[in-house]
């Protein structure tokens, strides 16, 4: 395991972080990743899940795309996670900013075959709902051919952390607006089951251990993401 990165941040580099259990927390409460790459010398940055797998961070998705094709025949590329902790509220808006851990890594993306790239999708499951791979049926070999794994070792990253205060002047200070610090904590909402979910059949641990609540009947969900 590399201990410490290879990459320097030149931008507050005062924020940097070169605990490598300090990137390890992040990328295993992060689920989703931003992947960098050049596709006929244009850059293109895309969102995808994103998971941990030991010393390697692992992306998956259709055989047919492009972007993954293009990753898996060994070009360069960079995945970025960000999670956004709290709000840093100064009394002026100058000073004002965010608690954010946010990493950068580089490297090249290899595909997984065989075992491994099974062994890939069960991490990306778990990582996204804990407890939801042993109440899913085995996937069918037609759906593993039209997968592609992809997998970058945990070698080059840099690793940025914001949990200060606000720094204002005395001026400021001196005043009468507030400041400090708003914490901003994910969870999750009652459950929405399928439309077509047959009746009786429970919400499982997985979903209730992150969506605690009573599910939301299907004729009052809302077509929204909310």
């Amino acid at each position: 395991m590399t201990a410490t990165p290879s990459v320097r941040v030149t931008r507050l580099r005062e924020l940097q972080v070169e605990d490598r259990a300090a990137l390890d927390r992040l990328l295993d409460c992060a689920r989703v990743a931003h992947v960098g790459f050049q596709v006929d010398g244009h850059p293109v940055v895309l969102p995808t899940a994103v998971a941990r797998m030991g010393d390697a961070v692992v992306v998956h998705g259709s055989t047919g795309s492009r972007w993954m094709r293009s990753m898996a025949a060994g070009g360069e590329a960079c995945i970025a996670v960000t999670a956004l902790d709290g709000l840093m509220v100064a009394r002026s808006a100058f000073e004002s900013s965010l608690h954010y851990r946010s990493a950068v890594l580089f490297g090249r993306l290899t595909a997984l075959e065989g075992s491994a790239k099974e062994d890939a999708l069960g991490a990306v499951v778990e990582h996204l709902l804990p407890g939801r791979a042993a109440e899913l049926r085995p996937s069918k070999p037609w759906e593993l051919q039209r997968t592609l794994v992809l997998a970058m070792p945990i070698e080059r990253w840099s690793l940025k952390v914001s949990d200060g205060w606000p720094e204002d002047g005395e001026e400021d200070v001196a005043g009468d607006a507030w400041a400090g610090v708003v914490p901003l904590v994910e969870r999750g909402g009652p459950p929405r089951p399928a439309p077509d979910l047959r009746p009786g059949i429970p919400v499982p641990l997985s979903v209730r251990r992150i969506a605690p609540g009573d599910p939301v009947s299907p004729g009052t969900q809302s077509s929204g993401a909310g």
